[in-house]
């Protein structure tokens, strides 16, 4: 068993407050994952993260297989080792990233040949081939390799996009639980790992056609993932168009095994999701936005770099209690902005990721303290 799924209390909204076991930590849900693309949260270093009670990470397999590649991760004892993480930690199938790259790839029933954009070098993920690469990493949670339908799409598009996906799902999870035994924590002989290993999650596609995602739910479901995602989001469409395909998939998902919503979103999306009954999000955009100067405040959006700023002596947010807000001020964060510090992007990205955990934090919150449907006492939170 790769993980535990803990239900401890669901509201009539569909929002579920749960616990999630992993070989590497257990997370209370509903999270929010900050994205670590190569192997860092961007200008984050891990004892912050920790001090912000980040209790899972993304790693992203098509960036780590390019530079400094799975093998040499392996043989260094994993991921978790290789960026000194001791928490959960999910890598995505490297699907997501190939699709960004349509005009360096071509795509066949036996997968994908792409150019990488580091060198141009040509390389060919099949399904098989990126079970491998995650089992190399060793990372808490793997995805299944898939087929992203770009937005829009006529709806023959996204019938073959939906054939690829479901065919790869299918040898995806049969590789992987083949293969389970080459995870490089697999003998450790840790006791915290209580005997577990790598779980894989299966990804809802089906582009904007509610049908074929209620196919793509379905056919996935009979092949019994360990968790689920809907995939296929944030690439282009309104959002109206992402919550109806969220609102049509969640309730085919089962109940007692962890739902993921891939890629999302603002900090208004998450809390809605999370209150609609998503366990886990991510979304590179606290750390990307904070790059470019805007802050997310309980006062709204905030782009630091504005001249109003230069000489405001309040917090970025007086109602956050983050390091950044505790000690900085808006005028001082506007300044390494404009003078190119590096430093900036590290405090508008501690900032943002903070406010986004604390976000997940309220809603855990009022989500334990809401009537349910379980009625039963939720377990105690590990690092809320």
């Amino acid at each position: 068993m790769g993980l535990k799924f803990n239900l401890s209390n669901t509201t009539e909204a569909g929002g579920r407050r749960a616990q999630i076991d992993l070989p590497h930590r257990r997370v209370e849900t509903p999270v929010f994952m900050p994205v670590g693309t190569a192997g860092t949260v961007k200008a984050v270093p891990q004892n912050v993260l920790e001090e912000l009670c980040a209790e899972i990470i993304l790693g992203n397999t098509y960036h780590l297989y390019l530079r400094p590649g799975h093998e040499p991760i392996r043989r260094m004892g994993g991921l978790h080792k290789f960026i000194s993480w001791d928490r959960a930690m999910l890598t995505d199938s490297g699907g997501f990233q190939v699709f960004s790259l349509s005009a360096l790839r071509k795509v066949t029933d036996e997968g994908v040949r792409f150019r990488s954009h580091l060198d141009g070098s040509s390389h060919f993920f099949t399904p098989e081939h990126s079970m491998d690469v995650q089992i190399a990493l060793g990372a808490d949670i793997a995805m299944a390799f898939d087929e992203c339908t770009e937005y829009p799409a006529e709806r023959t598009r996204a019938e073959e996009s939906l054939r690829l996906t479901m065919a790869w799902a299918r040898r995806s999870l049969d590789h992987f639980r083949a293969r389970q035994t080459d995870v490089p924590w697999y003998d450790e002989g840790d006791s915290k790992l209580g005997g577990r290993t790598q779980s894989l999650f299966g990804i809802v596609q089906g582009g904007m056609y509610r049908d074929l995602r209620k196919e793509s739910a379905e056919r996935l479901m009979e092949m019994d993932f360990d968790g689920y995602a809907i995939g296929g989001l944030s690439v282009g469409e309104p959002r109206d168009l992402t919550l109806e395909m969220i609102s049509e998939v969640l309730p085919l998902l089962p109940k007692d095994k962890p739902r993921y919503v891939m890629g999302v979103g603002y900090p208004d999306e998450i809390e809605q999701y999370a209150k609609m009954g998503v366990d886990m999000m991510d979304c590179v955009l606290p750390t990307r936005a904070a790059r470019h100067g805007l802050l997310f405040t309980s006062e709204g959006r905030m782009t630091i770099k504005n001249k109003k700023f230069a000489e405001d002596q309040n917090p970025p947010d007086p109602n956050c209690d983050c390091m950044v807000c505790r000690r900085y001020t808006r005028a001082y964060l506007r300044h390494l902005m404009q003078a190119g510090e590096a430093l900036s992007a590290t405090l508008n990205s501690i900032h943002n990721l903070a406010y986004y955990l604390g976000i997940m934090k309220r809603v855990r919150a009022e989500l334990e303290t809401k009537n349910g449907e379980s009625g039963s006492t939720p377990g105690s939170p590990v690092a809320s």
